[in-house]
């Protein structure tokens, strides 16, 4: 490590290891966020080459996500496999009626479960932290439906400490913007479909080639609410870059184009 650790940090890093040491071998659900890089990180220590990152590609994942995903994995050194899921084929999930992730999750782990199954792994890891059990997060319970494991909860990392600890295992992904899918960004009660996902991905893209880092085109009917970084605001109201913005964003068939002046917020269509 090149950075010291926080005691707390320290500790909780050592009891990590020791419990996913105890594992004969083990599946790692890998988004290529901050929390599963991490944990993708730590396994590949314990277990070596028993660890294995798997990453779910459907239509609410961002190309670009998958893409990094890809690349950080390589940085890890960890072996990684892409595998299809298909939440949108469910009518549950397409219906958004606020569970939606938890049907999302139940894809993922299943696929997960079977592939654990067949190949001989011992346990499906996910990433978890000790935050999120605070939070709106239908998807835990169907990981404990399905028996897949959250180490960094199990250990009590939070968010802070997942980054802090990334940072000093060298991790690119200490401080990465979060993300989420695609179908994060649509309301409840608003189906979710693979065109309207596309449609946000493209608005997305724009957002980031114009370079913004924090951001979510979140969908609602003929308004696109564009949430921005604090910090980024201010340049979204400049003379050019406003306008390209606006024309993008409506070239993807948004009537109204709005700026959210509170802000990027995690989980803000949330029920």
């Amino acid at each position: 490590m090149s950075l010291p650790l926080a005691p707390t940090t320290a500790e909780k890093l050592l009891r990590l290891r020791a419990r996913l040491a105890e594992l004969p071998s083990a599946l790692v659900a890998f988004s290529g966020g901050t929390d599963s890089a991490f944990l993708v990180a730590v396994a590949r220590e314990a277990l070596g080459e028993r660890a294995v990152a798997v990453t779910a590609d459907s239509e609410s994942l961002p190309a670009v996500e998958l893409e990094d995903a890809r690349r950080v994995a390589a940085a890890i050194g960890a072996r990684h496999l892409v595998l299809p899921t298909r939440e949108v084929g469910r009518p549950e999930y397409r219906a958004n009626r606020g569970d939606r992730c938890y049907h999302c999750k139940t894809e993922l782990f299943e696929v997960l479960g079977d592939l654990a199954r067949r190949e001989g792994f011992a346990a499906v890891l996910y990433g978890g932290n000790a935050d999120d059990l605070a939070d709106f997060r239908p998807g835990h319970r169907a990981a404990e439906e399905h028996g897949a494991l959250a180490p960094l909860a199990e250990v009590g990392f939070t968010k802070r400490e997942v980054r802090e600890a990334s940072r000093a295992m060298g991790l690119p992904t200490w401080d990465k913007p979060a993300s989420a899918c695609l179908a994060s960004r649509v309301p409840p009660g608003t189906p979710v479909t693979p065109e309207l996902l596309a449609r946000i991905e493209e608005g997305e893209d724009e957002l980031r080639r114009l370079g913004f880092r924090q951001f979510r085109l979140r969908h609602h009917g003929e308004i696109a609410r564009v949430e921005l970084g604090e910090e980024e605001i201010e340049r979204a109201a400049a003379p050019g870059v406003r306008e390209r913005i606006v024309a993008a964003i409506e070239d993807r068939g948004w009537r109204f184009v709005t700026l959210d002046l509170a802000g990027y917020r995690s989980g803000s269509l949330n029920p």
